[in-house]
């Protein structure tokens, strides 16, 4: 895999639009992907990625305990966006780990497999399947301390690039871009595996 100075390349995009980010990424790309899961404002990111790359891999492990307002909102931007989604899912269905488990709290020893079942697995699974060397991501500054510890541009765990163009801005500039482009957004979202808004998921820590 070729090796990247990420401090460098922070340097060099500090000043750069998420566009032009986007647009160095992919010169850099053999095999990019975009995560997604349709929560507040990953429209952004999915709009502004596929202006640059139409095609651009699009993959949305869905947990399956997605609100109909997402639901919605996903098939909306699907075909608006004519978004290339490749989806995953658990291997169980919602009704059966419901049966077992239901949607166990933080401190329940249930909770590091409900985590590992609805989002964990299917990640990894999307992930060996594409084997990108670039990815997209929607992180930003602000939202969890180890967010505040990476940068616009970082490794992951496995050594993929991971990319996220918006890292800097705050909801006001992200409320500004979707008016720009007359974007729809949707709140009434659901995580099972978080019990607080600012705690990590495990995908990207």
């Amino acid at each position: 895999m070729k090796q990247f100075n990420i401090e460098q390349i922070n340097e060099d995009l500090k000043d750069k639009s998420p566009a032009e980010i986007i647009t160095w990424a992919l010169s850099v790309a053999k095999n990019p992907v975009l995560t997604t899961n349709f929560r507040p404002y990953e429209v952004v990111i999915l709009h502004a990625c596929t202006q640059v790359e139409p095609e651009l891999k699009i993959i949305w492990c869905d947990t399956g305990y997605n609100t109909p307002q997402t639901y919605k909102h996903a098939n909306e931007l699907i075909h608006a966006l004519e978004l290339n989604v490749h989806l995953y899912v658990p291997k169980q269905t919602a009704a059966y780990r419901d049966s077992i488990i239901g949607i166990p709290q933080i401190d329940d020893p249930q909770h590091k497999i409900f985590t590992e079942q609805v989002k964990l697995e299917p990640f990894t699974r999307a992930m060996q399947e594409h084997k990108p060397d670039v990815w997209f991501t929607n992180l930003r500054k602000g939202q969890t301390a180890f967010r505040d510890s990476i940068n616009v541009v970082s490794l992951s765990k496995d050594g993929i690039l991971k990319v996220s163009p918006f890292y800097n801005y705050s909801d006001a500039q992200l409320d500004a871009y979707l008016e720009e482009y007359e974007l729809p957004n949707e709140f009434k979202y659901f995580d099972p595996t978080k019990v607080l808004e600012n705690r990590e998921c495990g995908l990207h820590s």
